[in-house]
């Protein structure tokens, strides 16, 4: 049977593109027609589904070097209980057309949703969980208030349903140790278990049976399921045994059952809402009111009203309420919200200042940068929430397993009441151990055991100044055995400062420093940048120059009064042709010391060398001793020359030296020592070291307190320290720890829990007693990560 799809398609320029694109699609296998449009940036396709399929078609198409645009969306949905219940929804919005990935979190009952428009559309996914049975919003910018309220809503609705269900239940659970005891006296008439036990059934109860129902509707079963199944069996066996008159009744066991799991739904939801404080407490770091200054005039208004540009004035002790510049004034500011640094930061004119960071004690203004959702916070939380929403590779044998969980534990239960009654056990004690294996049984445990300890180490993290960007990052970050880090700015300050100048006639130092400085003026390099500082310090007067280049891996090049200067590395020098013997004693005494050394040449003669160092870190040998106490093998790669990396490599106690490496060939590096068998971590700046950090297996970036929004990395360290690289790698070992921990508790317990109950040796209050709380204690586990300090 033919399909008709419409892609959007990005990145078409003419009609020769339109065509080329037309031409292979036409190609392709059960293609019957293809047709590009230029103007509309779209694609028609008519094609069989059987021969080929929407994947096929978008990966053809970004082949040819076009792009097919993803959109993201995030559902909060409501209703799902169980591990069985995420499963079947997600399972459900994978199969829709369109959709690329989606990922179904139980712990904060939210969807991720990554679509090709046009293919699908947002109504239609969510159209897809509502008629699973689920509720199902569009997540905003602001419902995290909403989303609050309404966890302490459901936690308020389950007390009810408890307290119900346990006031009720005390008289059946005393007449039930009475009986145990032979205390007859105490017995309850039938007739009165009867009437305490049917509003536990059905109105405490009910939550069980309205599940049960949309996820049978749909063609699932999920835990609602197994209670309702298995209180049902009990209570309407009581039921007819009243009728007939027969002594055997179980009302007090469905009403405890079902007590007990209303119980430990309760303390789930309370858990749970604890496994999201760290985004609370980021919300609530930004002040509501902010004090701005226009025409003179000091007023208050509400932060949602502050605009690029306004000017903002901070007093002693007051919240920065968005991010800025400093304009007047100067400072101390605590910025631990955002590093985890507790010494306060000294600010002055021209310094950034952070929106939710603490002004200590001058008072100053500032000009208003980023505002909404710009600004440093609100990256910092959308960061955390997406890390909180995602998913963990080793989640997904408890996926596979989640999936086929409820009708596997039905058929064991229906064999568990054939093999009771086929030995000649009567059809109350198989019934009774049926009922035990169908409320024992908990997919609940293994849907919350990796997101709980995903969503509480990433908060640890946020709270540290690590930023965790999801799951699958978290996880191979536990499994770094290599550490890469890329010299300037990571090891070393960035900020290199000149040492030493070498004059050849018959320039004089000065007149060195004024031609080479007006040259790198145009540069962007660090190196440079060191050189124009010192000749700006001395007062010396810049010239202009012509003809700027910029030599990659060599230098600069640029046209200064009627002649041609060159100023780089021994690599430049030599590709000019130009004796550099007269400096080289100079030169290499420098390199020995860590120090890189610049060569000035004029047209075809030397005219001098300028030695700049950039100064290790503070603390940085400490940390990188630590990294390999913890069995890390540790590189350095670097742009450097190999003597001047040495030197440098030495001062930190680095074995392991990459040098004269070009920034392009990077990423070159870090795929061969993958090639290795090594897993790779690359620590870099965020910026430069973007294609290293994407290709290695976990890319760290060095923020700096303000630059949180680096696409390339996997987790962003906001406090510029190598010591938060090791509190990284120790927070994702012990994340990890507790993932596997959970997984393994979420399935031993089914895996002895349920042969206990279908060998008779559980009652089906004991099952329900203890599946109420597998997944209590698989939350709880979870939070003890909170208690961690990874220093």
């Amino acid at each position: 049977m033919n399909k008709t799809i419409t892609i959007f398609i990005k990145g078409m320029t003419c009609a020769a593109c339109s065509a080329r694109i037309e031409r292979a699609l036409q190609k392709m296998p059960g293609v019957s027609e293809a047709s590009v449009n230029l103007a509309s940036e779209k694609a028609s396709i008519t094609y069989d589904a059987q021969q080929s399929s929407v994947a096929e078609f978008i990966s053809r198409i970004r082949e040819l070097g076009f792009n097919v645009p993803v959109e993201r969306i995030e559902l909060a949905i409501s209703g799902m209980t169980c591990a069985a219940c995420s499963a079947r929804v997600e399972k459900k919005l994978n199969a829709l057309v369109g959709v690329q990935e989606a990922t179904v979190n139980l712990a904060t009952g939210r969807a991720t949703v990554k679509y090709i428009p046009g293919l699908t559309e947002p109504t239609e996914v969510r159209k897809a969980v509502e008629n699973l049975g689920y509720g199902a919003n569009w997540v905003q910018e602001d419902d995290q208030d909403r989303e609050a309220q309404a966890r302490q809503k459901e936690i308020r609705l389950q007390v009810i349903r408890f307290s119900v269900a346990a006031i009720l239940s005390l008289p059946l659970g005393w007449m039930m140790v009475a009986m145990m005891f032979g205390w007859h006296q105490f017995m309850l008439n039938p007739w009165t278990q009867l009437i305490l036990a049917t509003p536990v059934q059905f109105l405490a109860g009910w939550q069980f049976y309205r599940g049960a129902y949309h996820s049978l509707r749909s063609g699932g079963a999920n835990m609602d399921v197994l209670v309702a199944l298995g209180t049902s069996v009990a209570y309407f066996y009581s039921v007819v045994a009243v009728l007939k008159g027969w002594h055997d009744l179980y009302f007090e066991s469905a009403a405890i059952v079902i007590t007990l799991i209303l119980l430990g739904k309760y303390l789930e939801a309370v858990a749970k809402g604890k496994t999201s404080e760290a985004i609370k407490k980021l919300i609530g770091l930004q002040p509501k009111t902010a004090r701005i200054v226009r025409d003179g005039v000091e007023i208050d208004i509400p932060v949602n009203e502050v605009q690029a540009g306004d000017v903002v004035l901070v007093r002693p002790g007051e919240k920065i309420p968005v991010d800025g510049e400093i304009i007047e004034g100067f400072s101390s500011v605590d910025e631990s919200m955002l590093t985890g640094e507790s010494i306060p930061v000294e600010k002055g004119p021209g310094s950034e200042v952070v929106g939710a960071s603490v002004n200590k004690q001058g008072s100053f203004t500032f000009r208003v940068t980023k505002v909404g959702k710009d600004t440093a916070l609100a990256q910092i939380i959308r960061m955390v929430e997406a890390a909180q929403g995602s998913k963990a590779p080793i989640q997904r044998l408890a996926d596979k397993v989640s999936g086929i969980f409820v009708p596997v534990v039905v058929v064991i239960a229906l064999l568990t009441f054939i093999g009771w009654y086929g030995s000649g056990a009567g059809i109350t004690e198989a019934l009774i151990h049926m009922t035990t294996v169908l409320v024992i049984a908990c997919p609940c445990a293994l849907g919350l055991a990796t997101p709980t300890a995903i969503m509480v180490g990433t908060g640890v993290g946020a709270e540290k100044g690590i930023l965790i960007k999801g799951g699958e990052h978290l996880e191979r970050a536990g499994r770094v055995n290599t550490i890469v880090l890329d010299k300037t700015g990571t090891i070393t300050k960035g900020e290199p400062t000149v040492t030493n100048v070498l004059v050849m006639a018959p320039f004089t130092e000065g007149e060195l420093l004024q031609s080479v400085a007006s040259g790198e003026k145009k540069s962007e390099h660090p190196l440079g940048q060191a050189i124009l500082k010192v000749a700006v310090e001395r007062g010396t007067q810049l010239m202009e120059v012509t003809d700027f280049l910029a030599l990659p891996g060599k230098g600069i090049r640029y046209h200064l009064d009627q002649s041609i200067w060159h100023v780089g590395n021994e690599t430049l020098a030599h590709s000019l042709n130009i004796d550099i013997s007269s400096i080289l004693a100079a030169k290499n005494e420098w390199e020995e010391e860590g120090k890189t050394v610049m060569i000035a040449i004029v047209d075809d003669r030397l005219a001098g060398a300028i030695a700049v160092a950039d100064t290790v870190k503070d603390h940085a040998r400490e940390a990188i001793q630590e990294l390999m106490g913890m069995g890390m093998e540790v590189y350095m790669l670097t742009g450097d020359q190999e003597r001047t990396a040495q030197a440098i490599a030495r001062q930190v106690g680095i074995e392991h030296v990459i040098a004269e490496v070009l920034p392009e060939h990077k990423a070159e590096v870090i795929q061969e020592l993958k090639n290795t068998g090594k897993i790779v971590a690359m620590v870099g700046d965020g910026i430069n070291d973007a294609p290293a950090l994407a290709i290695a297996d976990v890319g760290l970036a060095i923020g700096t307190g303000t630059d949180v929004a680096i696409e390339s990395a996997s987790i962003t360290l906001m406090r510029g320290e190598l010591t938060t690289i090791a509190m990284a790698i120790k927070l994702s070992r012990r994340t990890l720890s507790k993932i596997r921990q959970n997984l393994f508790w979420a399935f031993i317990y089914n895996v002895i829990g349920i042969p206990l109950a279908a060998f008779g040796l559980l009652t089906p209050i004991m099952g329900g007693a203890a599946m109420a709380f597998s997944s209590v204690s698989v939350v709880t586990n979870s939070l003890l990560l909170k208690r961690y300090n990874p220093q």
